[in-house]
């Protein structure tokens, strides 16, 4: 599905089926310097399960056009542009890593479009590592060496993925890779830079769910606590034994909890 937006022509993925009136819909919202392709287990199950589907390619991420949002913020309005462009009017938001923050906003600020949260290895404030941020600003493979190795537990990096086809640390190696010049910089950038993170969990007005990595190094489940408790009434979903790559890692285990709030 393409669909024109004010801040440009951007691709989403509705789990190949069409869109269907009357429908409840799910929103998918990616992390640093990926795309829709993420999303394509969760995003296949709830399309065939009677809702209808949007995994989101942020601006000039993955198919999309335009140019990069900024900052969280931005890139939240993309999602609530792209909702209206697709006739949405509310949805379930659900988003990874850099993506929670951007659903968090998004739900934050548009208490109507949201009918429910779910933030997949989130924390707030999400800070940045200088050196990957120095490897991003220079467009060098470090920063995706660095994403790749640290998203991934120490099991994961060797293999053996519960679905078959699944190839882990080295999809998302080129997964990483397919990302325009700066894309990840500016990413990281925004994570970083992104200070309302315990405001907008104070203001949220819907369900939520966090679902965290046990043995998440990027976002440990220690360092979320604050978020969690300025939620109201949050459910915590931790998956043991997964790192920060968590719809990857365990992929059975997400679409589980999504289920459960979706």
């Amino acid at each position: 599905m393409e669909l024109n937006t004010p801040q440009g022509t951007l691709f989403a993925y509705t789990g190949a089926r069409d869109h269907q009136e009357g429908q409840q819909a799910v929103v998918f919202i990616h992390g640093t310097g990926m795309d829709h392709t993420v999303w394509v287990l969760p995003s296949r199950y709830f399309a065939r399960h009677g809702y209808n589907v949007m995994a989101l390619d942020l601006p000039a991420h993955g198919r999309s056009t335009g140019r990069p949002a900024p900052t969280i913020n931005a890139m939240a309005d993309a999602v609530t542009e792209a909702m209206a462009a697709a006739g949405i009017e509310s949805a379930a938001l659900v988003g990874h890593s850099m993506g929670s923050l951007v659903a968090l906003s998004a739900a934050a600020r548009h208490p109507d479009r949201t009918r429910s949260l779910a933030l997949i290895g989130s924390t707030a404030p999400m800070g940045v590592h200088p050196d990957m941020m120095q490897y991003a600003s220079e467009n060098d493979h470090g920063v995706i060496d660095m994403l790749t190795y640290w998203g991934y537990s120490k099991a994961a990096q060797l293999g053996g993925n519960e679905n078959p086809g699944m190839w882990m640390a080295g999809g998302t190696l080129r997964l990483l890779e397919k990302a325009k010049d700066d894309i990840i910089h500016i990413d990281l950038d925004a994570c970083q830079k992104y200070d309302q993170g315990l405001a907008h969990a104070a203001a949220l007005q819907c369900p939520t769910l966090f679902i965290l990595g046990e043995r998440d190094i990027m976002t440990p489940p220690r360092s979320a606590q604050k978020l969690i408790g300025a939620v109201p009434n949050a459910r915590v979903c931790l998956l043991d034994g997964s790192g920060h790559s968590l719809m990857m890692e365990r992929p059975n285990g997400v679409l589980d909890a999504l289920i459960n709030i979706v």
